[in-house]
């Protein structure tokens, strides 16, 4: 069986300052808004939080690709 890849995400609305802000990283990084929003979020738990905001998680079946997790596949592939 082939894996789903259409799925759908939830994305709010951007404010104005986001979306500004996210389009001038992206235009700096040389690459699409969305690949600029996925840096902002791999830099989340370097600023501090990561385990109060784990603890506080009302959806354990996604550990393995939440950022916040330290099992994360995600911060494991960007450590190297």
């Amino acid at each position: 069986m082939q894996p789903i890849t259409n799925k759908r995400f939830y994305s709010p609305q951007f404010s104005e300052l986001a979306a500004v802000s996210v389009r001038r990283l992206a235009w700096a990084l040389n690459k699409p808004m969305l690949v600029a929003v996925d840096h902002i979020i791999k830099l989340l738990p370097s600023l501090g939080g990561a385990e109060k905001i784990c603890l506080s998680c009302k959806d354990k079946t996604k550990c393995a690709f939440c950022i916040f997790c330290p099992q994360c596949v995600y911060r494991e592939q960007s450590a190297s």
